[in-house]
């Protein structure tokens, strides 16, 4: 499949009392080798955004990783991307942040399926949309660059630049039913409760 997977890992977990998200554990996995494992199917190199001088737990028995400073430090998940993106080999990349415990293997490879003729493929389900579970083109480097030297964070502001295909609710319902896919841990109540998932899952 041509597409590298980027994992955004430099968030700050401030309402996971400081803590580093990454670091936390699920089964026997820390975060961030659970979301690696997740994008194991893919045959490129897995690239892994942080903040400089961010220290990652050790990652086991994944595919090759590969680990970048965030080239925007401080600027949020866009910069994160823009890192990412500059860092990749291939055109398309399917980006996904490291604390998103529940990916789904046929929903991001219908995303990516999906990806030739658009810059960026981001799920949205009724108003909201899911760019941190989206693909998104090498060609997104210039319009990313411009907004965050003019001082525009949101990534929403790059969709107005940029060829993008909405993946509908129904689409995702037919892979992905429960939305876990986009069950991301932000507060301790979060990781207690994707233990539990977890836990129910193996069972």
């Amino acid at each position: 499949m041509d597409a590298s997977g980027i994992i955004l890992a430099g968030g700050k977990g401030r309402r996971l009392g400081g803590r580093d998200k990454c670091s936390e554990t699920i089964g026997n996995q820390t975060l961030l080798e659970r979301v690696v494992s997740s994008l194991s199917f893919l045959d490129s190199l897995i690239i892994v955004t942080g903040s400089p001088g961010q220290a990652l737990p050790e990652i086991k028995r994944t595919p090759p990783v590969k680990v970048v400073a965030d080239a925007f430090p401080g600027k949020g998940p866009l910069g994160g991307i823009y890192s990412g993106l500059a860092a990749s080999g291939s055109m398309r990349n399917l980006v996904v942040a490291c604390d998103m415990p529940f990916l789904n293997r046929g929903l991001l490879e219908y995303l990516i399926e999906t990806a030739s003729e658009f810059d960026v493929v981001v799920p949205r389900i009724g108003e909201e949309l899911e760019p941190l579970h989206a693909v998104y083109s090498k060609s997104c480097l210039e319009p990313i660059k411009r907004l965050l030297e003019e001082g525009h964070f949101n990534i929403r502001r790059l969709f107005d630049l940029a060829k993008v295909r909405y993946v509908a609710a129904a689409e995702i319902d037919r892979l992905d039913p429960g939305h876990l896919s986009y069950f991301n841990i932000n507060t301790l109540e979060d990781l207690s409760l994707a233990r539990k998932i977890s836990r129910q899952r193996e069972k």
